[in-house]
């Protein structure tokens, strides 16, 4: 039987491929595009599993037919697609010795589909939520420091993104929107790693937006920047930052002195 596969993947592979797609024996298209799989072939592996979906579905072949599906992806690096048919696989076959693996498999796609910080992060979210989901449902997972790591990466960034929106905002000098954005960004984030810049970045803000307001606003906005100053001075003694917050808040001091 073994000799009649192999002999039987060798001539549809050069010449008879279509005769095999078009056999009615499913058996030997399963051990078939077994090979081609386990051979790197995902092209022809895929299309044989691809017609034999609705014949094994809810059988043990049907089972490995889903779990190669999603790895022929994989494999080719289509993860949205790999993603697809990984969680698939955990809605169709729960209790399968392969569920835990492949819901890990499953977030990692989303984790793989996330784009950079710059664009939507629609993605980015979703993927939270499916790790999220995988490390509360298999705490004790040998995948699970990994889902924790990918986690933490996917939050960064979109602390990230938030963090250049808060720029953006200050570069059009919307300093209202600048000032609120930095302000939300510090409740939500309390640990962010950017939590200098952001003081630097709120001292600026707060006197180009005294500078640009009414006369009965000014007070108030360059006090705020010499308390940013203060803060940044406290928290970071050797901040990089340091020589121009204290030029920021010598100006905003002498500023103070000539408002009545």
């Amino acid at each position: 039987m073994i000799l009649t596969i192999l002999g039987l993947v060798a001539f549809t592979s050069c010449n008879d491929f279509n005769r095999l797609v078009k056999s009615t024996d499913n058996e030997m298209k399963y051990e078939v595009a077994v090979d081609y799989f386990e051979r790197g072939d995902y092209n022809h592996a895929l299309q044989l599993f691809d017609l034999l979906q609705s014949s094994f579905r809810n059988t043990p072949k049907g089972e490995s037919i889903t779990y190669k599906t999603a790895l022929c992806y994989y494999y080719q690096d289509d993860f949205e697609i790999a993603g697809y048919y990984f969680n698939r696989f955990v809605q169709t076959y729960p209790f399968s010795k392969d569920a835990e693996k492949a819901a890990y498999m499953s977030a990692y796609c989303s984790y793989r589909v996330s784009p950079e910080s710059g664009l939507d992060q629609t993605s980015t979210h979703s993927a939270i939520k499916q790790l999220k989901g995988f490390i509360d449902q298999y705490p004790n997972s040998d995948s699970l420091s990994r889902a924790q790591h990918l986690l933490t990466e996917l939050n960064d960034k979109l602390e990230e993104k938030e963090y250049n929106i808060c720029r953006l905002f200050y570069r059009m000098e919307n300093y209202s929107a600048a000032i609120t954005s930095f302000e939300n960004m510090l409740k939500k984030y309390p640990n962010t790693s950017h939590r200098e810049e952001i003081l630097y970045d709120m001292a600026k803000t707060y006197y180009d937006y005294a500078e640009n307001s009414v006369t009965e606003k000014q007070r108030e906005r360059y006090e705020s920047c010499v308390e940013q100053c203060n803060t940044l001075a406290y928290l970071y003694p050797s901040s990089k930052y340091l020589q121009d917050v204290n030029g920021i808040a010598a100006k905003a001091r002498k500023k103070l002195e000539n408002i009545k």
